[in-house]
């Protein structure tokens, strides 16, 4: 700002920056909001995809996503991918002793959750798919691969 005597006016360069700041901000929010939303299937069906990869939140995760199903009126009104990797996978392995990522494993598994281990992650951590618990898939270039691959397909990519 100037001052001019005792009044004082915006000088244009600064008008101009804060335009041009403003604008940029919109233009952020809404590219921001459009990602967020899941693209429909053919037949009407949001898609989201869950990425999973911090072992601390595997049962939170699992948590959201039965809400999620449940939420949504069950398994027939969302299509649902949960990809994991990195340590988080180590939760998944068939021996593991916690009930609860078992049951919620089951619960999600029959809402019809597409399961998806990185293959570099099993190949890092020396797993088969037969040495993790039933129903998973492996994603042969990866887990951030995979998810690129279902954002791509109209999925919305939600990591709580």
């Amino acid at each position: 700002m100037k001052k001019l005597g005792s009044v004082k006016t915006l000088d244009r360069r600064n008008i101009f920056r804060s335009a041009l700041a403003l604008g940029a901000g919109l233009f952020a929010a809404k590219a921001a909001s459009g990602r967020a939303a899941a693209a429909p299937a053919p037949d009407g069906v949001p898609k989201v995809a869950y990425h999973l990869a911090d072992l601390e939140k595997v049962v939170f995760v699992l948590g959201n996503i039965r809400n999620h199903v449940e939420g949504m009126g069950g398994r027939d009104k969302v299509r649902i991918a949960l990809v994991v990797h990195g340590p988080a996978l180590k939760s998944f392995r068939a021996d593991t002793p916690n009930a609860d990522i078992k049951w919620s494993l089951g619960e999600v598994r029959s809402s019809g959750v597409e399961l998806h281990a990185c293959g570099h992650t099993m190949q890092a951590q020396k797993l088969t798919l037969g040495d993790l618990m039933p129903g998973f898939l492996v994603a042969e270039q990866g887990g951030v691969v995979k998810l690129a691959e279902l954002q791509g397909q109209g999925y919305a990519y939600l990591r709580p």
